[in-house]
């Protein structure tokens, strides 16, 4: 439900899930069942924190990834606690506090290269390139050109080492998202807007094909697109993949950050008449001015 950003539906059955997977903890009668109620807990409080964070709820997405992690401890699982990592640096990047979220990143990266070395499994190689694109952000928002690119290559390299797109630990990470090739990386074009390179973002999205994709990472690309094409004037273009994406994950869309930037970015643009679609749009996403 969360990379289909299915979030009403999802958000009733956390909040029920939670406090009776709690309760199961408590109540287990072996250590069995107590370790199987612990490992549901911290996935359920991993997807609360996905869904927390993709609404904008930062801070009670970030005590998600907390307890998440809390409860991957218990159960003496590093890969289950990476995973929870993963979570909390993403809260951060929404948070727009990029040093915690490379610290925490950097973290991470560092034990999963140790894990790897001794035992290369998929899902180890997926959390630890999921990582890689999290640090390749976190760069390119500070503007370290030469630090994103330099992750971005360790995030296709590691791809090519899984050799197949996998949703380990709900990352989503494989050749699809990161690889040049045939399908170009859309994590390319995402750290190229963020490096400003809207030319080179548009360049890049031209071959992109996420149609492997889930609707969530679909409309991510989207609006990392929108974004480009806003920095270059085109307010139809921009406007038509905001459409695309609020129509494949409504809910996502329109109380996402850059999304909603770009909405307003483009009423501005238009000055003191925007096209009746875009005002429309506009009024969705909670910008008019």
């Amino acid at each position: 439900m969360v990379h289909g950003s299915r979030y009403t539906e999802l958000a009733p059955v956390l909040a029920e899930l939670i406090p009776e997977l709690e309760r199961a903890v408590r109540l287990a009668t072996d250590d069995e069942l107590k370790s199987d109620a612990r490992e549901q807990l911290a996935e359920t409080y991993q997807a609360a924190a996905a869904m927390l964070s993709k609404l904008g709820e930062n801070d009670a997405a970030w005590v998600a990834a907390d307890r998440a992690a809390f409860v991957a401890e218990s159960l003496n699982g590093p890969l289950a606690v990476a995973a929870s990592l993963f979570r909390m640096a993403h809260v951060f990047l929404s948070l727009r506090q990029t040093p915690q979220a490379y610290e925490v990143g950097s973290t991470a990266s560092r034990a999963l290269e140790s894990r790897i070395s001794a035992d290369p499994s998929p899902e180890a190689l997926s959390l630890y390139g999921a990582f890689q694109l999290v640090l390749a952000v976190a760069a390119a928002r500070d503007n370290e050109r030469a630090q994103a690119h330099k992750h971005l290559a360790t995030a296709r390299e590691t791809a090519e080492r899984i050799g197949q797109d996998r949703n380990d630990f709900a990352t989503e990470f494989g050749p699809t998202n990161v690889r040049r090739g045939p399908t170009l990386a859309i994590h390319a074009v995402s750290i190229a807007v963020e490096l400003g390179d809207a030319g080179q973002a548009l360049d890049l999205a031209r071959d992109v094909n996420t149609s492997r994709m889930s609707h969530e990472r679909q409309a991510r690309f989207l609006i990392d697109l929108a974004q480009a094409q806003a920095m270059r004037r085109q307010i139809g273009e921009a406007l038509h993949s905001l459409q695309q994406a609020e129509q494949l994950t409504p809910e996502q869309t329109r109380t996402h950050k850059a999304a909603r930037d770009v909405a307003r970015d483009l009423i501005q643009l238009s000055g003191g008449r925007p096209r009746p679609e875009l005002r429309d749009l506009a009024e969705r996403f909670g910008v008019l001015l």
